[in-house]
């Protein structure tokens, strides 16, 4: 279980919970943005890369075809058991280890770049940076990405917020516009900014995708009772059955490229 005053009130969570669902519904990252990856310099042949709380995988195996030799670690050992059934069934060749990236080590200069997608708010920032900075080559990336819907331009996002809310009130996660995140504080000294991508995108669902997608996050199946989730997921189901089967939902992506100094 994992637990921090500046999320969700402190309301304990576990990514673990929601592996089934996470595996099945998650991997919805346009090509677009793999490509931006590739466009940065990151993830092509001959590289070496390391994915930070890498859940079931999602973001290495997306990469694969690049050609990089990619390593993922996340905290939750359920999520490494989903990331290493997909990686085997899509005959991808990615390293996993289940371990808190503050308690990862590698030798200095081992990767060409790390990546954090989803999750760079979770870690104590103020340990890991050093650490990564550490583990990159001379001149390596550390690329933290996000990707959120945007309840105010969906009325099906903005509904099924309200929905996780009256489930789970203590939930942060909710209210996301287009923003540029900024730069860390304790990144200075030890990487440039040198590149922030940010656009919207419309990802493509069915009603069974979006409810899975949903379910698979912080503030429903990887905090909430069963009973809670079965009373939500019903009332969710209800709610979706009034739109058209397939919909998309649109999504901002920023990718922040910091470069080791």
């Amino acid at each position: 279980m994992i637990s921090r005053k500046d999320i969700d009130c402190g309301k304990e969570f576990d990514w673990g919970l929601t592996s089934e669902n996470y595996a099945k519904y998650r991997d919805i990252y346009p090509a677009e943005f793999y490509k931006s990856i590739v466009e940065l310099g990151c993830g092509t042949k001959g590289q070496r890369m390391l994915d930070l709380a890498t859940g079931t995988g999602v973001l290495p195996r997306g990469m694969q075809k690049y050609g990089a030799k990619w390593t993922g670690a996340d905290i939750s050992e359920n999520q490494i058991k989903y990331a290493r059934l997909l990686s085997e069934a899509s005959g991808a060749d990615i390293d996993y280890i289940a371990s808190p990236a503050e308690e990862l080590d590698f030798e200095a200069e081992s990767f060409d770049g790390v990546t954090a997608a989803q999750c760079f708010m979770y870690f104590n920032q103020e340990a890991l940076l050093p650490k990564i900075h550490k583990w990159l080559k001379p001149g390596g990336h550390f690329l933290i990405t996000i990707m959120d819907w945007l309840p105010f331009e969906s009325e099906i996002a903005m509904k099924s917020e309200k929905l996780i809310l009256k489930y789970n009130p203590a939930w942060s996660g909710c209210g996301r516009k287009r923003s540029t995140p900024s730069v860390p504080k304790c990144a200075e000294g030890l990487f440039d900014a040198k590149n922030i991508i940010a656009y919207a995108t419309d990802i493509p669902f069915t009603s069974e995708s979006w409810n899975g997608r949903i379910k698979a996050c912080r503030g429903i199946e990887a905090s909430l009772t069963s009973a809670e989730i079965v009373k939500w997921e019903a009332e969710h189901k209800k709610m979706l059955a009034e739109y058209p089967e397939s919909f998309k939902i649109p999504h901002f992506i920023t990718i922040m490229d910091l470069v080791k100094i």
